[in-house]
């Protein structure tokens, strides 16, 4: 450890030892320090390099606004982390961490090179190099861009860590633990609000917390005392939560956040292991307040980025709060009071300083307090250029000009090895405008702050462009009171002592007439993006921000622009020579802080990645050997093999004896929709494309559902049940959508409607007998029902029991064969499938699975959406004409089928197919054609269903093919990659034409 740790702080627990690695050596740090303070401790400065020209760079600030302390982190397990914030990473034993975007090694990077070469490589030139020669782009473009993109190393082996889902509810939510956020959830929380304050910080209090100067009091004490009680206070309240180490991610809709906790990853490997990671909060606020602060901003001029240049703040906080001095002979560089807290800090305790500042004069009592202190301070000067390679060593001023905008006089060269710079200060309005807020720009101290947009969200402190301790405690009290509709007097009587002068002088790039052929002021620090790039764009014609932003690279690194993107518009303003209030600012874009996957994902990896469902029947299938795919997150049965069958083979028998005797189907994942409401009929009517008004009580009928687009989004059978009580059945896979879908028709488009929609796929087992002999089977399991086509036609249902159970039987068919559906409550699902199969076997009743089932429908030509349509086939292209009624006002889709292009005579049409040699199955997806000699080759359609069929004794196939209602008996070919196969278009239809088979 150096002598660079010149204090002790109650932050830091120096009893404790902890040992770290950073690029292979070996460190001392303590608990509580991150590892940016430990290798500010350490004396080390140089951490990485830039992204484009690979400059290097150092610690630059002690927040979630560092653009250049990013480094992968690792352990001894082979397991990787990229992009970590040094000062956001509390050490712990056991941390391994590394430089990034740096090879060999981060003190000599052979990609310094791009540094030399950087006049040929300014802004926009991946666009104006990458352009030509085209045959340049495969094999030499793209494969340097690749080798250059990206900053650190993917890991490649499984997350261990355990991550959470937490979802909450809360009267109030109080986002950023600083002097304003304290007092705002206190006022809440005494006024019987549930309360959540949240803070991305180890310990609340912002940065007032480890403020120890005279010109900052309350109630004559130091501000950082006050707080400190507060905090206590606020700790002794029972419906106040306050999460630390929790950062908002991001702001959505009907105060609807999510916020990351770190729980873990302050912890040595050893201690966190089996424990939660990191936990994902799910959070729903009647009330926001935002006291999330404001961000130091950095000051342009050459050089501005060597190791060794921090923000002046920073430099305080490492000082007061960590212990830690970030140099021995320190420079302040600034255009306010701020900054003079920090030199005043360092003097204090012994560290050599003295102060730039680019104001002409400051009366204040903090600026009187340094000199009287004997602090050096060159007023009306500015620092031109800095020197030093891996840490700045020296400084170059001169005197600005009245104007501010040229300098004047003699160089005047300063040694230094720390730089503290201090551009003022920008209101974090992330969470605000990320909730769809706007911003209004305050002229005076040349800051977007929050524009209220509703009695729901409210901005106070800081981050509502108040700076003061005076009006920062007096305008949160008196706002806080309002928006929460109390009289809180808590703080009626608060005494503020606050000597910092408001005035500063702001001017964008230093000094704003600067040549800039040689020089490079920097704007973005990770993405290298300069001053001179941003007037490059404005040269060449860009000037909408977002465009500026893209053509720069400005704003687009991993901090978001935290820190570049005032400068930047700043500039754009100076020199297209407009307000800067009326450009507007780029997207502030979740998440605020990064998120890893694993908090995103939560406990859904491996085998909870996506949920299971099982019907009740699911455990015979296991038993009775099937094999099983996943529809909709259903485990469905797909074939039952016997002694070592192939699916073929299995197919191919279950197909047989459905067609010749009997067979079983477990249907219990179809969705079923409960649909009940005096008005179900009218909206059955306008959900389906037939029509539904005249179904009668016990009937069925089939429906096609349309998107408004008119292309065919779901089918299925709905049943009326009652006057006002249907049950619709939908695809497996499509249940969720239709419900989802229904519900937005309901609650947006028709709210008239007296229309209640349950889902109940999982309430009910289905099993569906098929075949000559099913309704032998049904008359044996339930002999008091009269079976006659007369009583019990098909597309009609019976309410029934079996053994003094409810259970409801249904003749529908998706086989052509005559067919039953019993429907059963779920619990007694397994029990009822054991029965017909006890009862079915003097019939040879045989299980089948889904896919047996698609043959059986396919030789009956019924589709199944999704396979046979792509969100592309209206009916009429799937031949279904007359399911569309011509007598309805209205339906989802009707106005669409009537457009230009879905009329055409050309389009893409179902049809079948059958092939020259009757034993060839095509390929699903294989692509059709009518001549393979002619190119470019016409591609008419493709193939979505093939089989082959035992019942025929040969192959079968349905297609979408250009123009196919026309082509029936025609001869088109199937190019493959070896051979072409020829084949004959048909009938979609090709088994019992005459559909006997229904009642046989």
């Amino acid at each position: 450890m150096s002598d660079l740790r010149v204090h002790k702080t109650k932050y830091i627990n120096e009893t404790k030892r902890v040992s770290f690695k950073y690029d292979g050596k070996n460190y001392f740090g303590y608990e509580g320090d991150t590892l940016a303070s430990a290798l500010l401790a350490n004396g080390v400065h140089l951490i990485g390099r830039s992204f484009k020209y690979h400059r290097p760079r150092g610690i630059m600030s002690c927040g979630s606004e560092e653009p250049n302390a990013i480094c992968q982190i690792s352990d001894k397990n082979d397991l990787t982390e990229p992009n970590v914030r040094a000062t956001e990473l509390e050490i712990y034993d056991g941390l391994e961490a590394f430089s990034q975007n740096c090879w060999p090694n981060v003190k000599f990077d052979i990609g310094g090179i791009n540094n030399l070469i950087s006049p040929l490589i300014p802004a926009g030139f991946y666009y104006k190099t990458f352009m030509w020669p085209k045959s340049f782009w495969k094999k030499v473009y793209e494969p340097l861009i690749r080798m250059s993109a990206g900053l650190g190393k993917s890991p490649t082996e499984p997350d261990p860590d355990i991550y959470d889902h937490k979802y909450v509810h809360y009267d109030v939510l109080v986002i950023g633990g600083g002097l304003s956020g304290i007092i705002s959830a206190k006022i809440a929380a005494k006024s019987n609000l549930k309360t959540l304050l949240v803070d991305d910080k180890k310990t609340l209090g912002g940065s007032t917390i480890f403020q120890n100067n005279d010109s900052f009091k309350i109630d004559d004490q130091h501000s950082s005392k006050w707080l400190e009680k507060e905090i206590n206070e606020i700790s002794e309240i029972e419906n106040l939560t306050v999460k630390t180490r929790t950062s908002i991610a991001a702001y959505h809709g009907y105060n609807y956040l999510l916020a990351r906790e770190n729980l873990t990853d302050h912890l040595s490997i050893k201690d966190k292991k089996d424990k939660i990671r990191q936990r994902l909060w799910k959070i729903r606020a009647k009330k926001v307040i935002i006291a999330t602060g404001a961000i130091e901003r950095p000051l342009v001029f050459n050089n501005n980025d060597r190791p060794g240049i921090l923000l002046s703040n920073s430099i305080n906080k490492y000082l007061d709060y960590y212990g830690v001095a970030c140099g021995k002979n320190i420079i302040v560089f600034t255009n306010n009071d701020s900054a003079y807290e920090t030199a005043i800090s360092l003097h204090k305790k012994g560290i050599k300083n003295l102060i730039v500042d680019l104001r002409k004069n400051s009366q204040s009592e903090i600026a009187k307090q340094a000199q009287n202190l004997g602090i050096k301070i060159y007023f009306n000067h500015v620092v031109t250029n800095t020197f030093g390679y891996r840490r700045i060593n020296s400084v170059e001023l001169m005197e600005l000009s009245d104007d501010g905008n040229t300098t004047i006089g003699n160089k005047i060269k300063l040694n230094c090895d720390c730089l503290g710079i201090s551009g003022g200060w920008t209101p974090m309005v992330h969470m605000h405008t990320q909730s769809g807020g706007k911003l209004d720009f305050k002229n005076d101290d040349q800051v977007f702050i929050p524009k209220e947009i509703d009695n729901d969200q409210i901005s106070v402190g800081a981050c509502n462009g108040d700076f003061d301790l005076e009006t920062i405690i007096d305008k949160t009290v008196n706002k806080i009171n309002i928006f929460l509709e109390i009289n809180n007097q808590d703080y009626k009587n608060t005494k503020v002592d606050c000597s910092i002068e408001k005035e500063k002088r702001n001017i964008w790039l230093l000094p704003n007439k600067i040549p800039l052929g040689k020089t490079k002021c920097f704007i973005d620090f990770q993405n290298d993006s300069t001053a001179k790039d941003i007037k490059l764009a404005l040269k060449e014609g860009f000037r909408s921000i977002e465009h500026v932003k893209r053509y720069t690279t400005t704003g687009m690194a991993t901090d978001q622009g935290k820190l570049s993107n005032m400068h930047a518009l700043g500039i754009i303003a100076d020199t297209a020579g407009v307000k800067m209030g009326t450009l507007g600012t780029t997207t502030f874009r979740p998440p605020f802080t990064p998120l890893t996957f694993g908090t995103i994902v939560g406990r859904n990896v491996g085998k909870f990645f996506e949920v299971v469902r099982k019907t009740s029947i699911h455990d015979w299938h296991v038993d009775n050997k099937a094999k099983f795919e996943n529809v909709g997150q259903w485990k469905r049965p797909w074939y039952y093999p016997i002694n070592g069958e192939t699916m073929h083979d299995a197919v191919q028998r279950e197909s047989k004896a459905a067609r010749d005797s009997a067979g079983i189907l477990d249907a219990s994942t179809l969705g079923k929709i409960d649909i009940q409401g005096t008005d179900a009929s009218e909206f059955l009517n306008r959900v389906y494309t037939n029509a539904w008004s005249k179904l009668s009580i016990g009937k069925c009928r089939y429906g096609l559902m349309l998107n408004e687009d008119g292309m065919v989004y779901d089918d299925g059978v709905t049943t009326r049940l009652a006057e006002n009580h249907y049950l619709m059945t939908t695809t497996t896979g499509g249940a969720a959508n239709v419900l989802g879908k229904l519900e937005d028709y309901l609650q947006t488009e028709w709210p008239e409607l007296d229309v209640y929609l349950t889902s109940v796929t999982d309430h009910y087992s289905t099993a569906s007998l098929c075949g000559p002999n099913s309704k032998k089977i049904i008359n044996k399991i339930f002999p008091e029902l009269d079976l006659s086509d007369e009583n019990f036609p098909h597309m009609s249902f019976k309410n029934t029991k079996l053994d003094n159970v409810n259970c409801r039987v249904m003749r529908i068919s998706f086989t052509g064969e005559l067919s039953y559906e019993i429907n059963i409550e779920s619990k007694y699902g397994k029990s009822l499938w054991e029965k017909c199969i006890s009862v079915g076997q003097e019939f040879n009743i045989t299980p089948y699975g889904t896919e047996t089932m698609h043959l059986l429908r396919a030789e009956k030509g019924f589709i199944i959406v999704g396979q046979d349509t792509d969100g592309t086939m209206t009916p009429s292209d799937l031949q279904m004409d007359w399911i569309v009624s011509k007598k309805k006002y209205d339906f989802i889709g009707k106005r669409s089928l009537y457009r230009s292009d879905t009329i055409r005579e050309d389009r893409k049409q179902l049809v079948g197919l059958l092939t020259d040699d009757p034993k060839e199955i095509l390929e699903e997806g294989a692509q059709i054609v009518s001549d393979t000699n002619t190119k470019p080759i016409d591609m008419l359609g493709h193939v979505t269903s093939s089989y082959f069929s035992p019942n025929l004794n040969k192959s079968i196939a349905l297609a979408v093919v250009r123009s196919g209602k026309n082509m029936k008996g025609k001869k088109l070919i199937i190019p493959m990659e070896n051979k072409n196969i020829n084949v004959t278009v048909s009938d979609t239809i090709f088994l019992d034409k005459e559909n006997k088979r229904l009642n046989a």
